[in-house]
Protein backbone atom coordinates (compact mmCIF):
# COMPACT_ATOMS: atom_id res chain seq x y z
CA UNK A 1 0.00 0.00 0.00
CA UNK A 2 1.73 3.20 -1.08
CA UNK A 3 1.96 6.06 1.34
CA UNK A 4 -0.13 9.08 0.41
CA UNK A 5 -1.38 12.35 1.85
CA UNK A 6 -4.84 10.94 2.58
CA UNK A 7 -3.44 8.21 4.80
CA UNK A 8 -4.20 8.83 8.47
CA UNK A 9 -1.30 9.17 10.89
CA UNK A 10 -0.10 5.92 12.40
CA UNK A 11 1.42 6.03 15.88
CA UNK A 12 3.02 3.10 17.66
CA UNK A 13 4.16 3.09 21.28
CA UNK A 14 7.10 0.72 21.76
CA UNK A 15 9.96 -0.30 24.02
CA UNK A 16 13.44 -1.40 23.06
CA UNK A 17 13.98 -5.11 22.39
CA UNK A 18 10.25 -5.86 22.15
CA UNK A 19 9.62 -8.68 19.63
CA UNK A 20 5.93 -7.76 19.28
CA UNK A 21 6.86 -4.16 18.55
CA UNK A 22 9.31 -5.35 15.89
CA UNK A 23 6.67 -7.59 14.32
CA UNK A 24 4.11 -4.76 14.17
CA UNK A 25 6.63 -2.33 12.68
CA UNK A 26 7.71 -4.95 10.12
CA UNK A 27 4.10 -5.42 8.96
CA UNK A 28 3.64 -1.66 8.57
CA UNK A 29 6.93 -1.40 6.66
CA UNK A 30 5.93 -4.27 4.32
CA UNK A 31 2.78 -2.31 3.53
CA UNK A 32 4.78 0.86 2.89
CA UNK A 33 3.11 2.65 5.79
CA UNK A 34 4.95 5.46 7.53
CA UNK A 35 4.48 5.75 11.27
CA UNK A 36 5.67 7.74 14.22
CA UNK A 37 7.23 5.68 16.99
CA UNK A 38 7.15 6.66 20.64
CA UNK A 39 9.67 4.73 22.75
CA UNK A 40 8.23 4.54 26.26
CA UNK A 41 11.12 2.49 27.69
CA UNK A 42 12.21 5.23 30.06
CA UNK A 43 9.76 8.04 29.29
CA UNK A 44 7.20 7.70 32.04
CA UNK A 45 5.12 10.69 30.91
CA UNK A 46 4.72 9.23 27.43
CA UNK A 47 3.99 5.78 28.94
CA UNK A 48 1.19 7.34 31.02
CA UNK A 49 -0.10 9.03 27.86
CA UNK A 50 -0.12 5.64 26.11
CA UNK A 51 -2.03 4.01 28.98
CA UNK A 52 -4.63 6.79 28.94
CA UNK A 53 -5.08 6.63 25.16
CA UNK A 54 -5.22 2.82 25.21
CA UNK A 55 -7.97 2.72 27.84
CA UNK A 56 -5.71 1.32 30.55
CA UNK A 57 -3.72 -1.14 28.46
CA UNK A 58 -0.13 -1.16 29.67
CA UNK A 59 1.53 -3.54 27.22
CA UNK A 60 3.47 -2.56 24.11
CA UNK A 61 3.05 -2.05 21.32
CA UNK A 62 -0.07 0.08 21.36
CA UNK A 63 -1.01 1.11 17.85
CA UNK A 64 -3.24 3.97 16.72
CA UNK A 65 -4.37 4.57 13.14
CA UNK A 66 -5.96 7.97 12.90
CA UNK A 67 -8.33 8.12 15.86
CA UNK A 68 -8.75 4.34 16.02
CA UNK A 69 -6.97 2.40 18.75
CA UNK A 70 -6.00 -0.85 17.04
CA UNK A 71 -4.42 -2.49 20.08
CA UNK A 72 -1.22 -4.49 19.90
CA UNK A 73 0.69 -6.53 17.36
CA UNK A 74 -1.71 -9.49 17.50
CA UNK A 75 -4.68 -7.24 16.76
CA UNK A 76 -2.81 -5.49 13.92
CA UNK A 77 -1.96 -8.82 12.30
CA UNK A 78 -5.54 -10.10 12.81
CA UNK A 79 -6.90 -7.01 11.02
CA UNK A 80 -4.53 -7.68 8.15
CA UNK A 81 -5.55 -11.34 7.89
CA UNK A 82 -9.24 -10.31 7.93
CA UNK A 83 -8.69 -7.80 5.12
CA UNK A 84 -9.63 -4.87 7.39
CA UNK A 85 -6.22 -3.24 7.81
CA UNK A 86 -5.88 -1.73 4.33
CA UNK A 87 -9.28 0.05 4.47
CA UNK A 88 -8.44 1.38 7.94
CA UNK A 89 -5.10 2.65 6.67
CA UNK A 90 -6.83 4.24 3.69
CA UNK A 91 -9.32 6.35 5.62
CA UNK A 92 -8.59 6.09 9.36
CA UNK A 93 -12.16 5.21 10.16
CA UNK A 94 -12.87 2.47 12.67
CA UNK A 95 -13.75 -0.92 11.26
CA UNK A 96 -17.26 -2.35 11.77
Amino acid sequence: MPENDAMPPVEIYTTRFCPYCSAAKALLKRKGVGYSEVDVSSDFERREEMIQRANGRMTVPQIFIGTTHVGGSDELHALDRAGKLDPLLANGKAFP
